[in-house]
């Protein structure tokens, strides 16, 4: 499955965060806790390097609560690192994300310069409904699509706090096929990005796998394991998406799931663990090593082919062939 999608403010939203990094104490990112590693951004990690970081899981009430004990204990084994999970219901997120900022900056406790925070997060993570409860207003502009937020902004967060808002960033390359499909799912990336029946199949494949009792309940389904594109065909006949002539419309089924996955209704659903991002980081890895490996190749021709037409430019020889 391809994805395209178009950053529009990115590469302005990474210079930003990268001329104010210096200054920043603790970098907060928000996730989607249904898809931690797949909704972090791999040019975020590149940025803030050794610069102590605090995950925020977001929407937890939606994810499997045994995958997100598991997600906060590995992100708690990652270096200068936290990790809390919060949802829409939460009553006390400023306290519990000020905390961790300051065990992750004990240098700014009783100092007499503010603790300094940014806060960063994919499109559509919750970012701005999430800064409107830690100020108690609507400071934040909040939609359901993605990209809502299109400048950095200045937040007294308390005397002694200072948060620092930034649009939210997509990378123009998704490394492995499986976090765009999670990406997608979850609905990170608009709708004219991505093709949404092919989304809707891979998302039925993981569910097959990690969730088929809750995939057959909600659709009472006789054969959860049939193909996927049996299922979704299924899933659409038992909804009503039907056109003239008795045939499914396929794009209407993959709606449904869709809105049933992201609502919940289906179940509380984590679409990657630990150990699968373990698989799936190191053939991200294995991918780029062969890519420096074919880009630095391809370099290496390029010098050769410029070398060899300073030796021997074109009609050289003949001259010298004329003279003898």
């Amino acid at each position: 499955m391809s994805i395209q999608w178009f950053p529009g403010h990115m590469f302005k939203a990474k210079k930003e965060l990268a001329d104010k990094l210096s200054d920043i104490d603790v970098v907060i990112e928000m996730v989607d806790a249904r898809l931690p590693m797949s909704s972090s951004n791999p040019m975020l990690a590149a940025l803030i390097q050794h610069k102590p970081s605090l995950k925020i899981l977001n929407k937890q009430d939606l994810a499997d609560a045994a995958q997100t004990r598991a997600w906060l204990e590995w992100f708690a084994g990652q270096r200068n690192t936290r990790a809390i999970a919060l949802d829409s219901g939460d009553g006390s997120p400023k306290q519990k994300i000020l905390a961790a900022c300051r065990e992750l900056a004990p240098h700014r406790v009783d100092s007499v310069k503010p603790l300094r925070l940014v806060i960063c997060g994919i499109p559509n993570v919750g970012k701005s409904t999430l800064i409107n409860a830690l100020t108690g207003r609507k400071v934040a502009k909040v939609g359901n699509e993605p990209a809502v937020t299109k400048a950095q902004q200045r937040i007294q967060l308390a005397d002694d706090v200072i948060l620092f808002d930034t649009p939210g960033m997509l990378w123009p390359k998704i490394e492995h096929e499986t976090c765009g499909e999670h990406l997608a799912a979850s609905g990170a990336v608009g709708r004219n990005a991505m093709d949404e029946e092919s989304v809707a199949m891979a998302l039925i494949a993981t569910l097959q796998r990690r969730y088929p009792a809750e995939l057959a309940r909600r659709y009472n389904l006789a054969d959860v394991q049939a193909e996927d594109f049996v299922v979704l065909e299924t899933i659409g006949r038992k909804r009503g998406a039907v056109r003239s002539g008795g045939h499914v419309d396929m794009q209407k089924a993959a709606e449904i799931l869709l809105t049933d996955f992201r609502a919940a209704v289906i179940g509380r659903i984590t679409l990657e663990t630990p150990e699968e991002w373990r698989d799936i980081a190191a053939e991200i890895e294995r991918r780029r090593v062969i890519e420096r490996e074919e880009q630095a190749q391809r370099e290496a021709e390029r010098k050769a082919r410029r070398a060899g037409g300073r030796r021997a430019r074109p009609g050289e020889d003949d001259e010298d062939d004329e003279q003898a």
